[in-house]
């Protein structure tokens, strides 16, 4: 679980995370509890969620790049 050294600069960034059966997740990540990945995730509207997720079931967590030279549109 090489992934599990990421979570300590993770905490509170957005983050994508790879689960082993091949799908992927994205939120904020609030950190771990009792072998759970903790990830509040947009719902829908003004809703949110804190979703957990079994250890077991991460392949992989990557942060969100920066954006880069973005011109705003008028």
């Amino acid at each position: 679980m090489q992934w599990l050294q990421k979570v300590g600069h993770l905490t509170g960034q957005p983050v994508g995370i790879s689960l082993t059966n091949g799908q992927g997740t994205s939120g904020i990540l609030c950190g771990t509890s009792n072998g759970k990945l903790l990830v509040i995730e947009y719902l829908y509207q003004a809703q949110f969620a804190l979703k957990q997720y079994d250890f077991y079931l991460i392949q992989d967590i990557h942060g969100f790049p920066h954006c880069q030279n973005q011109h705003p549109l008028y």
